[in-house]
């Protein structure tokens, strides 16, 4: 699952107020190589939010994205959008589990694929 994934997700258990972003636990990451593209980046980068891809990135081991959300200026840095390109992109939890602020509940991520299901009893 990429971060990008991860950032628009959040858990819709009955009674939650606000289940975003949700926490990672990381059992395995790998990286997958994607083509660059930086109009992308700079299309997909408003709709981010970016305090949850910081925490999301550094609870899988990358902490190359600045604590303050950047200024579009930042936009026309190389560097900046290919550290922004890794985090958002090419990182994927392969492994672990994706975890509700609120309720603590636990959605397994195997192979890939975050199970978001709920219960009887949470919906």
């Amino acid at each position: 699952m990429r971060l990008l994934t991860h950032n628009m997700l959040s858990s819709n258990i009955k009674g939650v107020a606000n289940g975003f972003p949700l926490l990672i636990e990381v059992e395995k990451v790998i990286e997958k190589q994607v083509d660059f593209n930086p109009d992308f980046l700079k299309n997909i980068f408003p709709k981010i939010e970016w305090q949850a891809l910081v925490q999301a990135s550094r609870s899988m081991g990358y902490a190359e994205l600045p604590e303050e959300s950047p200024e579009s200026s930042m936009l026309d840095s190389d560097d900046f959008l290919r550290k922004f390109h890794h985090a958002l992109l090419e990182l994927h939890l392969e492994e672990g589990a994706l975890v509700c602020p609120e309720t603590g509940r636990k959605f397994p991520v195997n192979k890939g694929i975050p199970n978001m299901l709920l219960h009887e009893d949470e919906v």
